[in-house]
């Protein structure tokens, strides 16, 4: 045995490594391959089907010159080849990054499949960003060419300089509205798409190709940024479509109202030609009366967009006595959507709500909050409760919560912790190697959300980890504080910061903006909060502005907050 063991070990091996190795051939040899075709799942495929089988299916825009277009999915597709023979002859190439700067409108969805196509990288860029912010954003990602809006023409103006890489500008509009300008290579996107016709074969390629590119919107440091593939596009638009999610359908007339440029559209762009159904762009029309008048007009019957567009609905909608006879369900993300938004879609319009949560990161749905089985009893105040939640994720989206050790904590609908996510349609990292640290081996994402998850899987966001208010050892959530005070009928909105205390290191200061033409009392909106929450959640007083500062895309910027409130000192302290 001896002899046998120095044999071996003279030859490198030894027997249990020799036996391995056998198993290992084994079950090469054994590993049956199924017999499907290699169909990539790339974009281009979606506009393919939605031109062969929902031709006919309108798209209706709100121009930026202002009449309203209507065009359908066969001409989308057509034009969107044309477009892409028009950026080879211009030199784009594969992986090459052309941004967009525009409203939801036909030309954008056009330019998106065009660059799409051939293998180049769409790049959203958000024109609510500082210039500065842009055109950092535009070096960090090397654009080559930009499509543009002319509502966007000054903003480029003043940044295209400063933006080496930048080739060539696309101003989406017609010879007879284009703008003066001192920019050179500068032109009109009907002119240039129209210089070639549509006879074109989309590029082959591999399907996790880079299909996009969307920068975080970057609170604290430089904007990181996301790379969607053209698989993780697919299988996303695939999981967000499924009845328990957004359950969308040729038979829909949807308006995605949340831009383009926000977190990917929310997948809309491929969402809507994938099922067939229509769409109906607001393009630069994002206040409640425009918004209203495509929705009853247009009969639309899904909707997405923030909070913030909702409020100013509901507003409108008071105004005229308005209603919502086509419209049944609402699509509310990108912040917590407050329970007055809900009661009002529902009681008053008869309208589904249905909340969502997701991040750039994660292409971006990562929960939505129907109702499963086991609460289809629900009504009333128990009912919204349960739709205050974030909701439960899609097959492809993997959620847990963990402690600051990341141990696993339970799903028991109280226990809080850091929220991780991983799945196909999740970043496993950002562009050029940023922000390492929000991932780790197992391919968990960090989102920086606090959150807790109940036995039936739906989870509720109870704070960002860098906003969560920590008194006497205990945690508080502001966002729970926050849709608590929106209810009160004298409060616009909501914010709420932790403030030092001397003995209990935090207290929430709550911030109030007041309805318009309200003068709220300090001590009825306590009043008001005092029997639903835990008295050692009360905030400690009340402070009343007439804006809270927001990012740019439309996130309550609590680190401004916290600035703005740096010497606040509670009574008595």
């Amino acid at each position: 045995m001896q002899l046998l063991l120095l044999l071996e070990a003279e030859h490198g091996h030894t027997h249990m490594e020799r036996v391995e190795t056998d198993q290992n051939k084994m079950l090469e040899e054994n590993n049956m391959q199924g017999l499907m075709q290699d169909w990539p799942l790339l974009c281009s495929k979606i506009i393919d089907h939605a031109a062969l089988y929902h031709g006919d299916r309108e798209v209706i825009s709100r121009s930026v010159e202002g009449p309203i277009h209507r065009t359908n999915y066969s001409s989308i597709h057509a034009r969107s080849r044309q477009v892409a023979k028009r950026l080879e002859k211009d030199g784009i190439a594969m992986g090459d990054r052309v941004a967009t700067m525009a409203w939801n409108t036909w030309r954008h969805l056009e330019a998106w499949y065009g660059i799409l196509g051939i293998g180049a990288v769409y790049h959203t860029l958000n024109p609510r960003l500082f210039p500065d912010q842009i055109a950092w954003i535009m070096n960090d990602a090397e654009d080559r060419f930009l499509f543009v809006d002319l509502t966007f023409m000054p903003i480029v103006e003043a940044i295209a300089n400063k933006v080496p890489s930048l080739e060539k500008i696309v101003v989406l509009t017609d010879a007879a509205h284009m703008p003066e300008t001192k920019l050179t290579n500068v032109v009109a996107y009907e002119d240039w798409v129209n210089e070639v016709d549509d006879d074109f074969a989309w590029r082959e390629f591999d399907e996790k190709s880079a299909a996009g590119m969307c920068y975080t919107s970057g609170t604290t440091g430089n904007p990181k940024g996301v790379v969607y593939s053209h698989r993780s596009n697919v299988l996303h638009a695939m999981a967000a479509s499924q009845p328990d999610m957004m359950n969308l359908s040729s038979r829909d007339r949807m308006m995605p109202v949340v831009p383009l440029f926000h977190a990917n559209g929310w997948a809309t762009a491929f969402l809507c030609p994938m099922v067939g159904a229509s769409m109906v762009l607001p393009g630069p029309g994002m206040d409640g009366q425009s918004i209203y008048q495509l929705l009853t007009q247009e009969r639309v019957t899904m909707t997405a967009a923030v909070p913030t567009v909702w409020l100013m609905l509901l507003q409108h909608l008071d105004k005229i006595d308005g209603t919502l006879p086509d419209l049944e369900s609402v699509v509310i993300g990108g912040s917590a959507c407050p329970r007055a938004i809900t009661r009002a879609f529902q009681d008053k319009y008869g309208v589904d709500v249905i909340h969502a949560w997701g991040m750039t990161e994660m292409s971006p749905l990562g929960t939505i909050c129907t109702i499963k089985p086991e609460y289809a009893d629900l009504d009333g105040e128990a009912k919204l409760d349960l739709q205050e939640k974030q909701g439960h994720p899609p097959f492809t989206v993997e959620m847990k919560i963990t402690d600051d050790e990341n141990k696993s904590l339970p799903w028991d609908g109280e226990t809080f912790g850091r929220l991780k996510v991983r799945g196909p349609a999740v970043s496993s990292a950002y562009f050029k190697g940023q922000g390492a640290e929000n991932f780790d081996a197992e391919n968990w994402f960090d989102t920086g959300d606090v959150a807790h998850v109940d036995p039936h899987g739906y989870m509720e966001i109870t704070d960002r980890a860098k906003d969560v208010i920590k008194s006497g050892g205990e945690w508080i959530s502001t966002i729970e504080l926050e849709n608590l005070a929106v209810g009160h009928d004298d409060v616009a909105e909501a914010a709420v910061i932790g403030v030092v205390h001397p003995k209990w290191d935090e207290r929430p200061l709550l911030v109030i903006v007041p309805m318009e033409g309200r003068n709220p009392d300090k001590q009825d909106i306590l009043e008001f909060m005092r029997p639903k929450i835990a008295k050692w959640w009360m905030p400690d007083d009340v402070e009343f502005v007439e804006e809270i500062p927001h990012t740019a895309t439309g996130k309550i910027q609590k680190t401004v907050l916290r600035q703005q409130f740096k010497d606040y000192r509670f009574p008595g302290t």
